[in-house]
């Protein structure tokens, strides 16, 4: 859960209250932390090295909530999966460069908006299609596929539409996320294959562990660029907003374009949409400079809510068709 959400797996929540609590509280949570890197920089400026070791963490606790059969959706459906994943990775890095063109950001924010634009899928994206009553299945599915890709694609699209506003070290870049993602998901995987009893048992208290070490990543990186929050906050913001936005829109005109179901229109909408933006953050305030993590920073706390809106405007429009439904 690198994105200020709780990771979960085709095992829905086993109820709408839970989900919502999980997805409006998580992100004021995380906003929390950005408020103590922001008011008291000094408190963690000094953790910067925790930051790699936090992300695996997260990613540690998403593979635990893998099994073997969420991958199985990818041999019985593989259209809606590779729609999917190459809309993740074509769509979100050029929106990304769309909208710092049309923005004009100076080089660093530019560059770290880019880097969310190319960063895998996020986890709370599952619990926000559940929520949409989309594909959750497909949604697992994505997520994994575009997390196992990331090692190989996120540097490189980095590499291609960033380099021109900041140096990016792609091999270096490729090598953290290997060893901050993809180990830890592998391994988290192979223990909650080994033993499946204790991992179920600590399923409930993943979520927590991942909201709060996604907190202190968000808080390191805030502390790092204080001092220019307040002349950048609001061109982040929007920034974020439309990158975020635009995403939720083209990834579901993608499923309809491509005739899929409903659901799965949704789902697609919210892969798309949604980002694992604290791996963005680690690996801007690493292999670029304080500025260019916090539009990953701000990129957690803001889709989380978007998503909830998503979710909401998706639930209403089935009631509208429910109460339809007998006078057609």
């Amino acid at each position: 859960m690198v994105n200020a959400g709780p990771a979960v797996s085709a095992e829905a929540p086993s109820t709408d209250r839970g989900a919502y609590t999980a997805v409006l509280l998580f992100p004021l949570l995380v906003l929390a932390g950005g408020l103590v890197g922001f008011l008291a920089p000094g408190a963690v400026s000094g953790l910067s090295g925790w930051v790699n070791p936090l992300l695996g963490l997260v990613m540690f606790g998403m593979g635990l909530t893998l099994r073997p059969v969420d991958f199985a959706l990818v041999a019985r459906r593989p259209l809606p999966v590779l729609l999917g994943v190459v809309a993740q990775y074509v769509l979100m890095p050029l929106l990304a460069l769309l909208v710092v063109l049309l923005l004009r950001l100076p080089p660093e924010l530019a560059a770290g908006v880019i880097l969310v634009g190319c960063a895998p899928g996020g986890t709370a994206s599952n619990v926000v299609s559940y929520l949409a009553r989309g594909d959750v299945a497909l949604s697992v599915a994505m997520t994994s596929i575009s997390t196992l890709l990331a090692p190989l694609l996120t540097p490189l699209l980095t590499l291609w539409l960033a380099g021109q506003y900041l140096p990016v070290d792609g091999g270096s870049m490729a090598w953290s996320i290997t060893r901050i993602v993809l180990v830890p998901v592998v391994l988290g995987l192979a223990v909650r294959l080994l033993l499946p009893g204790l991992v179920r048992r600590a399923l409930p208290v993943l979520p927590w562990v991942s909201v709060a070490a996604i907190s202190l990543i968000v808080a390191i990186v805030v502390s790092a660029s204080a001092d220019r929050i307040v002349e950048a906050g609001l061109l982040v913001l929007a920034a974020v907003v439309l990158h975020n936005v635009l995403g939720l829109a083209l990834g579901h005109l993608v499923g309809a374009l491509t005739g899929l179901p409903p659901a799965a229109r949704r789902t697609i909408a919210v892969e798309v949409g949604m980002q694992n933006s604290g791996l963005a953050a680690g690996l801007a305030a690493q292999y670029m400079n304080p500025l260019a993590a916090l539009p990953g920073a701000v990129f957690s706390v803001w889709h989380n809510l978007s998503g909830a809106v998503f979710a909401l405007l998706c639930r209403r429009a089935d009631a509208r068709a429910a109460r339809r439904l007998p006078d057609s």
